[in-house]
């Protein structure tokens, strides 16, 4: 199964899970803001902090960092949980976050008009119109971190998590939790919606781990 924080819970199982509670649902955007000096240095140069605006851009031309990876597999997932058939998925350009004044981390410095990060969103095209929306920006310097979930509809939800769920702890936590619903599942590549809801419960793991099959097996 593939899954972690982002993709694999902020921008696509959480929206899905609180669609559950709507009659209809009309559009849905999700919001991700990062203060990336919390995260670790390799995070922060693969979004470019501390390059000139010349540089990054040719890094992103390059290839040699990108944006964020999976905001299209996002989209496309939430819009099948809806059954909703998209006409498109647009993915916008990575545009880079300038720093209004110096901001730091402990790896890396950023001078005023440098990178401090970037920024990027999707859509998902639905009768011409933008029907889900993602937005993520991660930058050194965030005054706010949060992931925010605005779903239009009957009853229309709001939810915000403030600060934003740390990325490198709730992906490590995401899969092991998810392993006890992987080994009962059936064969074949899975997806967060296709597997029963995960949950911090090392008992679970437990029960499967001292289970006498598995045991056997490990022999």
């Amino acid at each position: 199964m593939g899954t972690g924080i982002n993709p694999g819970f902020v921008m696509d199982t959480l929206p899905i899970t609180l669609s559950s509670v709507c009659q209809e649902v009309k559009s849905i955007r999700v919001e991700r803001v990062m203060d990336a000096a919390s995260r670790r240095a390799p995070f922060q140069r693969k979004i470019g902090a501390g390059l000139s605006v010349d540089e990054f851009t040719r890094k992103i031309r390059d290839k040699q960092i990108t944006g964020h990876v999976g905001l299209e597999q996002s989209v496309a997932m939430v819009a099948d949980a809806l059954k909703w058939k998209l006409q498109a998925v647009e993915v916008g350009t990575v545009k880079p976050v300038i720093a209004k004044k110096p901001v730091e981390s402990k790896a890396v410095k950023v001078g005023a008009g440098k990178v401090a990060g970037l920024k990027q969103s999707a859509c998902g095209i639905k009768d011409g119109k933008p029907v889900i929306t993602l937005s993520f920006e991660a930058y050194i310097g965030a005054k706010e971190e949060y992931d925010s979930v605005a779903i239009k509809g009957t009853p229309s939800i709001r939810q915000k998590i403030s600060p934003c769920v740390h990325g490198d702890l709730a992906t490590a936590a995401m899969v092991v939790n998810s392993i006890p619903k992987v080994v009962n599942s059936e064969p074949g590549l899975k997806t967060m919606k296709d597997l029963p809801v995960p949950s911090a419960a090392l008992e679970d793991f437990r029960l499967y781990v001292d289970s006498p099959s598995t045991k056997k097996n490990h022999s």
